[in-house]
């Protein structure tokens, strides 16, 4: 049997550790049962590190985001276990008050859906200038002066003028930088964008990640972008956290995942892409359905939908085996996977 052991998330290279999530556990209690939507997530963003978190829907990848942020709904959600530091200090033992003032100021977070986030009775000025009028105490000219501004940094075209539009009045993209002028207005240390480019089209979406990435380099943050597209992350990302029934099943630098997936779930993702190489072949898809978070499959979640299966992956769960040090994959079969050879 081999050796499993504990695979450091991050090398640091960026500077400090700046966010640490340690085998982080999040249930919700329903009426059906217990759903276990985080089981055991570890990760590190270091200072102008961007980590890339992937999976499908139901994967916990947003409940992971909104643990971090202390917005899970509570209840039905509950944190069973796990850590959160950010430098150091375990955001999940803090008073209300005190990770209040964090929330904004030390992380802030762009939201899936920006029609829904931003309110549509107020102007998107006044939605930005509220952030220093509450957090900095900010007189209502000077708050307004800032919000300007920061409607001129994410490029919103007559930024003056268009601070008395209201929500409905942008087009989705515009939108997008909105949210992302309310998230960076009090300058945080991280930033989470929860898949920022859903809906907006191919263009749109470059030009987004293009701003991410620019304000990323301004400020030095460190940045965790989740979705489910592995196309939109590969250029702006340092490295990437693959999530699937709650845990991560790979982490690994960008480029080395792109080129050589360890895990079979990640292979699957990757070979779902479109290419202009194989025009008219039929486009690969991962058999079967994510798993029911009400009843987990035994041993490797993934097994049910996996190539590589074999009987004790039906009744022994992985735990991340280290590759190389900077990488680990939970599959008794990583070696395989990195070899294309199928069980």
């Amino acid at each position: 049997m081999t050796e499993v052991l504990s695979v450091p998330s991050g090398s640091g290279s960026h500077g400090g550790a700046l966010l640490e999530v340690e085998d982080l556990h999040v249930e919700f209690r329903t009426r059906a049962g217990v759903a276990k939507a985080v089981n055991g997530v570890t990760y590190r963003v270091d200072a102008g590190e961007t980590l890339a978190v992937l999976g499908e829907s139901g994967s916990g990848k947003s409940v992971t985001a909104q643990t971090i942020m202390g917005i899970l709904d509570v209840p039905p959600g509950k944190v069973t276990g796990g850590q959160i530091r950010f430098h150091g200090a375990d955001l999940l033992k803090m008073p209300d008050d005190q990770r209040r003032k964090i929330r904004g100021e030390g992380i802030s977070m762009v939201f899936q859906d920006a029609l829904s986030a931003l309110n549509p009775v107020f102007p998107v000025g006044w939605q930005i200038a509220e952030m220093f009028r509450t957090h900095r105490g900010t007189s209502r000219s000077e708050a307004k002066k800032k919000a300007v501004e920061l409607m001129d940094r994410v490029r919103i075209p007559a930024a003056r003028e268009r601070a008395n539009d209201y929500p409905h009045q942008f087009s989705g993209g515009m939108r997008q930088r909105i949210m992302i002028a309310m998230a960076i207005a009090l300058d945080p240390e991280i930033l989470i964008a929860d898949e920022p480019t859903t809906a907006l089209d191919v263009t749109v979406q470059a030009q987004i990640m293009g701003l991410l990435a620019e304000l990323q380099r301004d400020s030095n943050m460190g940045l965790i972008l989740i979705t489910h597209d592995l196309g939109v992350v590969a250029d702006v990302a340092d490295k990437i956290a693959v999530m699937y029934g709650g845990r991560i099943v790979e982490e690994a630098p960008v480029h080395d995942l792109y080129r050589r997936p360890a895990h079979p779930y990640s292979k699957g993702l990757l070979e779902s892409i479109p290419r202009v190489d194989l025009k008219g072949h039929e486009l690969y898809a991962i058999k079967g359905m994510p798993p029911n978070l009400l009843d987990m499959p035994s041993g490797c979640a993934f097994h049910p939908r996996c190539p590589y299966r074999r009987d004790n992956c039906v009744t022994d769960a992985p735990a991340l085996y280290p590759i190389d040090g900077a990488r680990g994959s939970a599959c008794h079969y990583w070696r395989e996977v990195l070899d294309g050879e199928s069980g």
